[in-house]
């Protein structure tokens, strides 16, 4: 009995190291900020912790502004965000480098009970509506845009983001791209003073309010509008047609502005010339931004590791989710800027 006993005890003990060894060989990543990331950051996630199972990442969907704050803090390891910091913006915090890492439409999401055809907008119409000048989905301006169509006699409720994000960027660069009087009186960024409408924090906040508000419309990425089987409108671009929303119309995006991609990946994507005539109109790039140097130099090449994955064999896993892949100019730029990485100075392998 007492051999058993200390076999059992050895035996537990060993396992116990065991236990505490692979614990201690863990690396734990954090990152967080863009809601409009977040579907298919989840699924690169669970990719690369398939292939590297003594790797654990944690993503926090708080919003761009959020993700940005975090990074600035330094309580974060790399944060997201869709739209990008300018270079004053860059210099005010300690050293990092930013890159795109996908691309997206931001959709027009609406709820019209009853309504089972697919809505069709101009940027006048969809201006008009943020404005607040458009209010019943009976207008004549939307009448226009969808000929032959019985639009119900419906107040339109205005739902939009209450935090600071990139999404809301995306689309108040585009509103004031297209409307003079947008541009005037609300601008674009990634806050601002909406002139109607009520708000949802997040993606998953607009259409938590969409879905429980007859007659609103709002703005979120398109996975989101998908997974709660909502409907998103068709938007007219310059070139005259009405697009909808998806991998190929943003791709159309990115190409239409590859030449101003190439001088600065920061480049906006909203609004394609005429020319572009299968683009949809309200695209964003994404980015990542992340501390050029830390303490730990197995952690930085972990994470370094991760973010090449996400740029590289990642994109595979953004078109499946309605992503855009990122062109190979642009993946070419995203590797020279990992390659700044460093972990006490020192170059990551």
């Amino acid at each position: 009995m007492k051999r058993i006993v200390a076999t059992s005890l050895l035996a537990a003990a060993a396992l116990s190291l065991s236990a505490c060894k692979s614990s201690s060989n863990t690396v734990a990543l954090q990152g967080a900020g863009s809601t409009f990331v977040n579907p298919v950051m989840t699924r690169w996630v669970q990719g690369f912790m398939q292939s590297h199972p003594n790797v654990h990442v944690n993503y926090q969907s708080i919003g761009s502004g959020g993700g940005i704050q975090q990074v600035k803090s330094g309580t974060v390891d790399f944060g997201a965000s869709d739209f990008p910091l300018k270079d004053a913006q860059l210099a005010s915090m300690a050293p990092a480098i930013q890159f795109p890492e996908s691309a997206g439409p931001v959709c027009i999401t609406y709820n019209l009970p009853g309504f089972s055809q697919a809505l069709q907008l101009s940027a006048d119409s969809l201006a008009g509506i943020f404005l607040g000048k458009i209010t019943n989905w009976q207008d004549k301006e939307i009448a226009a845009d969808n000929p032959g169509v019985r639009l119900p006699n419906q107040a339109i409720v205005v739902v939009h983001r209450t935090e600071t994000s990139g999404t809301t960027n995306a689309f108040t660069t585009y509103l004031s791209s297209v409307s003079p009087e947008w541009k005037t009186k609300v601008g674009a960024g990634g806050s601002v003073s909406w002139p109607v409408g009520i708000g949802g924090k997040g993606s998953e906040g607009v259409t938590g309010v969409l879905q429980q508000s007859p007659g609103a419309i709002g703005y979120v990425e398109l996975a989101y509008a998908t997974q709660n089987h909502l409907p998103v409108a068709k938007i007219k671009n310059q070139g005259g047609n009405f697009v909808a929303p998806g991998t190929e119309s943003t791709t159309a995006a990115i190409s239409a502005f590859a030449a101003q991609l190439s001088e600065d990946p920061r480049s906006p994507i909203v609004n394609p010339p005429a020319t572009a005539v299968n683009a949809y109109p309200i695209s964003t790039l994404t980015f990542l931004m992340v501390p050029k140097d830390g303490p730990d130099k197995a952690k930085r090449t972990t994470l370094k590791q991760f973010l090449q994955y996400v740029v590289t064999d990642g994109q595979k896993a953004a078109g499946s989710l309605d992503y855009a892949p990122l062109p190979d100019s642009v993946k070419q730029y995203d590797q020279q800027q990992l390659n700044l990485l460093t972990a006490n100075g020192q170059a990551l392998p």
